[in-house]
């Protein structure tokens, strides 16, 4: 198709940020990370041009918690991964879709985790989870690349006029189906935001001390409820504490309750996320009864819970319909490739966690085949700031997640997004009455206007 890209530049830019807060989940405490932005420049076989922008956190507290491996040398690595992904991307031959062009890479993509761990001497390898965070901010760069050369929204270049249908990659039950069949044709004007609660994080003023950030912002669930009036709440959990899983989640919901009545919103949702940390999903059966016992509203308002178990699927094999019967739990750190999640709903998941860190390109096709099969889905966070969570919240308001999206770096890294970024942007990096506003994702693309972040410095 004429409208079919190729690189013609590519550049990976880093940025180290530090936290505002530490943030805590499962068994780790992460209290900077590295920014990874991409610029890639492609041109179509007409000769149109269009330079893109990706970003994502360089995570690898999130994607490779092994204290086998140190920090430092886990960080090498994805820096080497983010660099090589952007040179197979400068290589790849032909012009095509950017969603053909993740696919045609993704076997060599879950070699070069390896590659890049034998080149830093790592005790062992990096699971494909770490690669794809590492290869999540060229992928996007790639789908606003496409937009900008082809001057339209990138989301409209999902369809029949541009790209194969989903046989391609889902088989020939999805042959004439489109990825446009299973995505909005506009966003969402607004979408629900999540809060994070992470373990370290108070809940009250009450708590504040003088260890607490001075710098007007605000350092505890009851403040930032005040502010920015967030009615959906995910909440860090330990996964091995039972009494205090228990004790968290009713105290969040009871902090919640009046502090959202005073704006005048009555509505709260809840989520559970205990990093992996579970030996079982009977913790979470025990948790949830508990829950139920004491808090019978804090039960009701749960929504979902996220990924209460380890993450190698095939070696674990719990049976998840039990927890599932009682609320539905969601697969995430598991998720990285179609097997995973065959395997995934086999073994009784309800649904999917999807996130623009394991690459758009792979979000799209798991979410066509999601909403194909029934099967619930979100979109999550990896503490997104910056281009990258205007990425996470433009692609959770064209699909149809079970309620908003994660948002959680204004909390624990707002220096990480630019003032420009937040002034175009302000819609999204302000959170209103629970909600942010996409108004200004517009224009070809994902929808980043880079000039006029530019023309304003960032």
């Amino acid at each position: 198709m004429n409208t079919d890209i190729k690189v013609k530049e590519i550049e990976v830019l880093l940025e180290p940020v530090k936290a505002r807060i530490p943030l805590k989940f499962g068994g780790v405490v992460m209290d900077s990370a590295l920014l990874c932005k991409t610029r890639a420049v492609v041109e179509t076989q007409d000769g149109k041009r269009g330079e893109g922008w990706g970003a994502m956190f360089l995570a690898d507290f999130w994607a490779w918690p092994t204290p086998k491996v140190p920090h430092e040398t886990r960080e090498a690595i994805m820096k080497r991964i983010a660099q090589g992904y952007a040179d197979m991307l400068a290589a790849y031959p032909d012009y095509a879709h950017p969603i053909d062009i993740f696919w045609d890479l993704e076997p060599e993509l879950k070699v070069l985790g390896g590659r890049a761990s034998q080149a830093e001497g790592a005790a062992e390898e990096m699971p494909f989870l770490g690669t794809l965070v590492c290869a999540s901010p060229s992928d996007a760069a790639l789908h606003d690349a496409f937009g900008m050369a082809n001057n339209i929204d990138t989301y409209l270049g999902y369809g029949p006029e541009f790209m194969h249908d989903l046989s391609r990659y889902l088989g020939e039950e999805f042959r004439g189906r489109y990825l446009s069949d299973f995505i909005r044709p506009e966003y969402l004007p607004e979408i629900e935001v999540f809060h994070l609660v992470g373990g370290l994080d108070k809940l009250t003023r009450g708590e504040l001390d003088d260890t607490d950030p001075d710098d007007g912002m605000p350092s505890c669930l009851e403040d930032y409820i005040a502010r920015d009036g967030v009615f959906c709440l995910k909440v860090k959990l330990r996964g091995n504490d039972l009494d205090w899983d228990i004790e968290r989640m009713i105290a969040v919901h009871d902090v919640a309750e009046p502090a959202l009545a005073r704006l005048g919103i009555r509505e709260l949702y809840l989520t559970a996320d205990t990093n992996e940390m579970c030996e079982s999903p009977d913790y979470v059966i025990e948790m949830l009864a508990k829950v139920r016992e004491r808090r019978p509203a804090a039960f009701e308002r749960t929504l979902y819970i996220e990924q209460p178990t380890g993450r190698d699927l095939a070696a674990l094999g719990h049976d998840m319909r039990p927890l599932a019967k009682i609320k539905p739990v969601l697969v995430d750190e598991s998720l990285t490739d179609l097997e995973s999640f065959s395997t995934a709903i086999e073994q009784g998941w309800s649904g999917i966690a999807l996130k623009a860190c394991k690459t758009q390109s792979a979000a799209l096709v798991m979410a066509a085949k999601a909403r194909a099969m029934n099967i619930p889905y979100t979109v999550q966070d990896l503490t997104n700031p910056s281009l990258a969570l205007l990425h996470s919240v433009g692609l959770a308001a064209r699909l149809y997640t079970i309620k908003g999206v994660e948002a959680n770096s204004r909390q624990f890294f707002p220096a990480a997004t630019t003032a420009a970024e937040k002034t175009v942007h302000a819609g999204i990096f302000y959170v209103r009455r629970g909600y942010a506003n996409t108004w200004s994702l517009q224009g070809p693309g994902l929808g980043f206007q880079m000039n006029r972040i530019r023309a304003l410095g960032g």
